[in-house]
């Protein structure tokens, strides 16, 4: 996935946005806006979540939701949280990783976590808390409410049917891991803006595409200049995105409040996987309808690819302590859920590694 920028604000925007914060009390209004502009079906989970929190709210805190780039560049609503210039922002994680290698892990990573692992992983093994301690040392509060799974894949107008078959392409995907088995494949990434995909394919700039899920890619017209889907999309096995709340802002609520708007994330969060599982599964008829060629990766494909995504995982560890920390609660997750799954056969819930990254090399790291 990657930004759509479409727009520029002036300062006087955020400036008037800023004017208009007010210490939280009862009937608080408070102004947020998305990294998602509405072309982006991704921006149903912040639609979602704004309108439980407004009728959850009945008037003691209230949202009034901007569509990304309305009022600020998508690239620029993380500084605009952290500085207080508006008060929430929904967000993808991974866009941030410039910030800090940590929120690669909280947005995805390649052949790591299924979106239920996001889920049991926020709920009951720690993670909402790491997250919290991520955001939290840019003076933001956290929420997570929507998990999606897998991406689609690669798109591309001649056949790609293998790993093999990557090297030598050029590849648009987003994602310093992602492009660090690119490499090992012998592909060459391609950083492309989101709203310039299309355009990179048509002309020839690159030889395959990645954006999102089905459903996503279908709103983003790719089914007119693509033939072939290359699937899983196993550079994002999963996504999780949520609000970011100004910390001051999150500080001056009431408990009320607050509870208000875990509720309304944890509801959305829910609600995100049947959306977004619903809206694929018809996005595909819509693509074979079109003409699309699918092809899916073997098992031994996988094999290779879960090998180097363990190295990278590590290699990315061991340049950053706190990337190693929630590295280590990742894996610890995964080991400490690995049984019952097993003992679950095919009704499990998401997937075992087939080969583990080497956790007491991370550990070492996070230490």
């Amino acid at each position: 996935m990657n930004r759509q920028v479409t727009a520029l604000v002036g300062g006087a925007g955020l400036l008037a946005l800023a004017a208009a914060h007010a210490p939280a009390e009862a009937n608080t209004r408070i102004q947020m806006t998305t990294t998602w502009p509405p072309i982006i079906d991704l921006i149903d989970s912040d639609r979602h979540f704004v309108e439980l929190v407004n009728r959850l709210g009945e008037g003691n805190i209230e949202i009034e939701f901007h569509p990304g780039e309305s009022i600020i560049p998508s690239t620029q609503v993380f500084d605009a949280v952290s500085s207080g210039a508006i008060e929430a922002s929904g967000d993808w994680a991974g866009y941030w990783a410039g910030a800090n290698s940590a929120f690669s892990l909280i947005g995805s990573f390649p052949m790591l976590f299924s979106a239920i692992d996001y889920v049991l992983w926020i709920r009951e093994w720690g993670g909402a808390e790491l997250i919290d301690e991520v955001y939290g040392q840019h003076n933001i509060k956290y929420l997570p409410y929507a998990v999606i799974t897998t991406e689609s894949g690669l798109r591309s107008r001649t056949p790609i049917t293998s790993l093999d078959d990557m090297s030598g392409r050029r590849m648009r995907m987003s994602g310093r891991p992602q492009g660090a088995i690119l490499e090992r494949l012998g592909a060459a990434q391609v950083m492309v803006p989101g709203s310039e995909i299309y355009q990179a394919l048509e002309r020839g700039v690159v030889d395959a595409i990645e954006f999102s899920g089905p459903s996503t890619d279908l709103g983003l017209g790719f089914q007119e200049i693509t033939s072939y889907w290359l699937a899983p999309g196993w550079h994002q096995p999963a996504s999780m995105a949520g609000v970011m709340i100004n910390r001051d802002v999150w500080d001056g609520f009431t408990d009320q409040q607050r509870f208000i708007l875990e509720t309304a994330a944890a509801a959305t969060m829910t609600w995100s996987l049947g959306h977004f599982e619903r809206n694929a599964t018809e996005a595909i008829r819509t693509f074979e309808e079109a003409g699309t060629t699918i092809h899916t990766l073997n098992d031994e494909e996988f094999a290779r690819l879960q090998t180097m995504a363990n190295e990278v995982l590590v290699d990315e560890a061991c340049r950053n302590p706190l990337h190693a920390r929630l590295t280590l609660s990742m894996l610890t997750f995964l080991e400490d859920y690995s049984q019952w799954r097993d003992m679950q056969g095919t009704f499990a819930l998401g997937r075992n590694l087939s080969e583990m990254p080497d956790i007491e090399a991370v550990r070492a790291c996070a230490e």
